[in-house]
């Protein structure tokens, strides 16, 4: 059995896949099989990938279904016990799915992994000493941040321990755990198209039970595009994805009881939102119109979360049922 499927989704990248893919490749320590998904590429993306057959595969789309999308089909084209969903421009160190494999196989309460990204300059993604993800956390006031991210490394996030979720960058999964989170949308909400489906995915798998743990012996290399600091610069379409994503993400996996404790910073963040989408930002205004063309299947679709949300626990809880007491202690740390 394969134990490790690394997951590429490119979309004009040819500049980055020798690297990231190259790295896919070069793992050792597991047995590995790299799928390159192509989301309708018109430069030479296609091309790079063949020449690296049969290391790497490639599946090629005849249109962009976006991250998500394309992440889901390569999901369903691979047999690996984990999948690591890699970014195009992310470069691993050769033991990254190794660590993170070992870590997981001890610990079968964990459904995914992150290791610890550092910012990638150049062309070859060359090491520098800022951080980029140590792992996603949640703020009390329900906001997700890539831990770390900007600020240099100095020796910070050194300690094994669980975090929220992983970094789509180079997100590493319990495939079990991926197919008890599938929902009809796949297992990445194709909704989201591209950004925020990492911390949608990572909200869906702790509200299963799956927990994440951040492992600072996988390094990784990131060149991050998006930034908050960077969003005047980013493309429209992205920017109206990233608005329409912070309310799915909340439509897909708040509770009652968090939306009663967030009311209040999450409606002067929206009031914001709002604001700058009707005066500097008005190309993600679709955003909107999008949501609520959408409304009734968007419903439909937390109706099937929280349904299986339900059916988890009860899972869960008949599990520990049926275990010595000690054993069922052991499951609840």
């Amino acid at each position: 059995m394969i134990d490790v499927s690394v997951i590429v989704v490119s979309h004009n990248d040819e500049r980055d896949l020798p690297v990231s893919v190259g790295s896919a490749v070069a793992q050792r320590g597991v047995s590995v099989e790299t799928l390159v998904v192509d989301n309708s590429s018109t430069d030479r993306s296609r091309s790079v990938v063949a020449d690296m057959a049969p290391a790497a595969r490639l599946m090629a789309l005849s249109e962009n279904v976006g991250f998500a999308g394309a992440m889901n089909r390569g999901i369903r084209e691979t047999t690996g016990r984990y999948v690591l969903a890699l970014n195009p421009d992310c470069r691993l160190s050769s033991d990254f799915a190794a660590i993170l494999a070992a870590r997981l196989d001890a610990r079968a309460e964990f459904g995914s992994a992150s290791g610890r990204i550092l910012r990638g300059s150049g062309e070859q993604l060359t090491a520098t000493p800022v951080l980029d993800s140590a792992g996603i956390f949640r703020t009390a006031t329900g906001r997700h941040f890539d831990r770390g991210s900007s600020h240099f490394a100095n020796g910070r996030y050194l300690v094994e321990e669980p975090v929220f979720g992983t970094s789509g960058a180079a997100g590493f999964y319990r495939r079990a755990a991926l197919e008890s989170a599938k929902i009809s949308t796949g297992y990445f909400d194709s909704d989201f198209f591209l950004y925020r489906e990492d911390a949608d995915l990572a909200w869906r798998l702790q509200n299963l039970g799956w927990k994440c743990l951040y492992v600072p012996d996988a390094v990784g290399y990131h060149r991050r595009r998006n930034l908050p600091e960077r969003r005047s610069a980013m493309p429209p379409l992205v920017n109206m994805h990233s608005v329409k994503n912070r309310f799915l993400l909340r439509i897909n996996n708040q509770t009652p009881a968090e939306c009663i404790v967030t009311l209040i910073p999450t409606l002067a963040r929206d009031a914001v939102v709002v604001g700058a989408c009707l005066t500097i930002e008005r190309s993600s205004l679709p955003a909107f119109s999008w949501l609520w063309k959408n409304r009734q299947r968007l419903w439909a679709k937390r109706r099937e979360i929280q349904r299986k949300v339900k059916e988890r626990r009860r899972e869960i809880s008949a599990e520990r049922g049926r275990l010595p007491v000690k054993d069922a202690e052991a499951g609840r740390e």
